[in-house]
């Protein structure tokens, strides 16, 4: 139960965004400010803070995070390979592959804590910092090649990319920030979380789904059960301590990432297809989530 309620702040906040949009002075316009708002500078300070702040071993990590990406680049191979299926369209495609791989790094982050204290989160850091950046590369691809966007340039210049890359460099310099720097930065990444959840309730229409429902389905598929799976099975494969297993299964199960929806926004994508994305995952993700970890943990 704790579990799921983990995950139901971030639903209801979808659910204010799309009030508040809709039914308030604070309309559309406004809100494709938030969206620019949290892209370019709240969801980057967020990703940075959130792996400077926890230690990383290299050696130590090694084995976490080789599973880490051998799940997520499973993920974006089927990703990728559902558009040859049943003709799906390419906008489409361009815009909601990125959800089949992605994951909401600040319900990760909380997650870990629940499940193995300031270990869990260290360890869920790894996956972050070496995930993170093929995740949002291969968002940006099919993004930038529908839209005539230069895939280099898109790469170096995605704020979410070089944030993670600069947060994994200042941890391995074991770099830190005086007290009331860290405590800026750190506010100001946790604005990322309301802000951006809500800009996805604000984009929301009711029948974006309703473009493609075989290819919704096959991407929350690919999200909430084949990744999990994966992760399983390469963990024990690979023979994680225990501690890590449970963070990489609970890793590949989490929600989808709701900069997702900015993302496909910001690069000329179908933003209401991509939200209702974001919004069933989120949902699927309070039941599918502590499924997981309780399958994890029913086989020792």
């Amino acid at each position: 139960m704790r579990d799921v309620l983990l995950l139901l702040p971030d639903f209801l906040l979808i659910v204010v965004g799309f009030l508040v949009c809709r039914y308030t002075v604070l309309n559309r316009p406004i809100w494709e400010s938030t969206e620019k708002l949290v892209y370019h500078l709240l969801f980057p300070v967020l990703l940075f803070t959130s792996i400077v702040r926890n230690p990383l071993d290299p050696a130590e990590a090694a084995a976490l995070g080789g599973a880490g990406l051998a799940t997520v680049t499973l993920g974006i191979a089927l990703a990728y390979a559902l558009k040859y299926w049943r003709g799906a369209d390419p906008l489409l495609h361009a815009s909601g592959a990125q959800v089949a791989f992605r994951f909401n790094s600040y319900i990760a982050l909380a997650m870990a804590e629940r499940l193995g204290g300031a270990a869990g989160v260290a360890q869920m850091a790894v996956l972050v910092a070496v995930c993170v950046p093929l995740c949002n590369a291969a968002a940006v691809l099919p993004l930038a090649r529908h839209g005539g966007h230069h895939l280099g340039r898109e790469l170096l210049r995605n704020p979410l990319i070089v944030s993670t890359l600069a947060g994994l460099l200042a941890n391995l310099a074991g770099l830190t920030f005086p007290e009331p720097v860290g405590t800026t930065l750190q506010r100001i990444g946790q604005a990322a979380l309301p802000l951006g959840l809500m800009a996805v309730g604000a984009g929301l229409q009711l029948g974006g789904l309703k473009a493609s429902p075989p290819l919704a389905v096959a991407l929350l598929t690919l999200r909430h059960a084949v990744l999990p799976a994966s992760a399983l099975a390469i963990g024990l494969a690979m023979s994680l301590q225990a501690l890590q297993l449970t963070v990489l299964v609970a890793f590949a199960a989490m929600p989808t990432a709701s900069s997702c929806y900015v993302l496909a926004v910001r690069m000329g994508g179908n933003g209401s297809f991509v939200a209702g994305l974001v919004t069933i995952s989120t949902l699927l993700g309070m039941l599918t989530l502590p499924a997981w970890i309780a399958l994890r943990f029913g086989l020792g």
